[in-house]
């Protein structure tokens, strides 16, 4: 099946974020799984191509995610993911062309935009209004535990002279402490990685540990001065309704998507 490319802004339900700036060119968002044209079980604004949904529907549904956002399809820059924690320096030249075993992005290029999707893992985006510099980063359990939230706002650091306190992060939509049950080797390598917060991470219910991964990925923005956390608080599991999330809806479900860039 085909569909009609969108050539006006599309109205998309779009979650943004209260502190990033909203008037000096940049363009942010997390999609939710509503606006789009996928079929069951995708229903309905997909932008995963490896679930095996049909991929002219992924590809209308991207289409509509730009159309939305007023970014041309051809600015975004995304990347193949691997549970870990490269991050890649993306430019205009690498648009279309998705980094391969990577799992966050950066870039001070005006006009690139990066995007990633997720079904529960953690989506943190971050931005510099000073250097208008941004990244986004996807963090699992493996991907917080080796700190890539972390890493990207190091490397912001690194390659474009960003201030840590300059720094704005953003800890969107994803499965929270109240629905994240998880066994005893991701105990130990939380409790490894963060030593004496562990406590504050993990929460014994009954006979199972809840990890939240929302204070790990804000605990290690301000471990390295990052000036602002927001987190969002919404947990996908809980909300199935408005986001795809892989584990309340058993391993088969869309993606959802995160979206920033500077326009220029």
């Amino acid at each position: 099946m085909t569909y009609p490319t969108p050539t006006a802004t599309v109205d998309l339900p779009l979650l943004r974020f209260a502190s990033f700036p909203a008037d000096d060119g940049l363009a942010h968002a997390v999609t939710t799984r509503h606006g789009g044209v996928s079929q069951p079980p995708w229903a309905t604004l997909n932008l995963g191509g490896s679930v095996h949904d049909d991929p002219a529907a992924v590809d209308e549904n991207t289409e509509r995610m730009c159309a939305a956002l007023g970014v041309p399809r051809a600015s975004l820059v995304t990347a193949y993911m691997v549970a870990g924690n490269r991050v890649a320096v993306a430019t205009a030249e690498h648009g279309g062309q998705p980094f391969r075993e990577t799992d966050a992005l950066v870039t001070a290029t005006p006009g690139v935009f990066l995007t990633l999707r997720y079904a529960d893992c953690v989506p943190v985006l971050l931005v510099d209004p000073l250097r208008r510099a941004v990244g986004i980063a996807h963090a699992g359990w493996r991907g917080t535990l080796a700190l890539v939230a972390q890493r990207t706002a190091l490397t912001m650091m690194s390659e474009f002279d960003c201030r840590a306190e300059d720094i704005r992060a953003a800890v969107g939509p994803s499965i929270g402490p109240c629905c994240y049950e998880v066994g005893d080797e991701v105990v130990a390598q939380t409790q490894a990685v963060f030593a004496g917060q562990a406590d504050d991470l993990l929460t014994r219910r009954a006979s199972r540990v809840h990890l939240d991964l929302w204070q790990a990925n804000r605990l290690q923005l301000k471990a390295v001065g990052v000036g602002q956390v927001e987190v969002a608080g919404i947990c996908t599991r809980c909300h199935t309704d408005d986001y795809f999330s892989h584990r309340g809806e058993g391993g088969r479900t869309g993606r959802f998507g995160a979206v920033i860039g500077y326009r220029g």
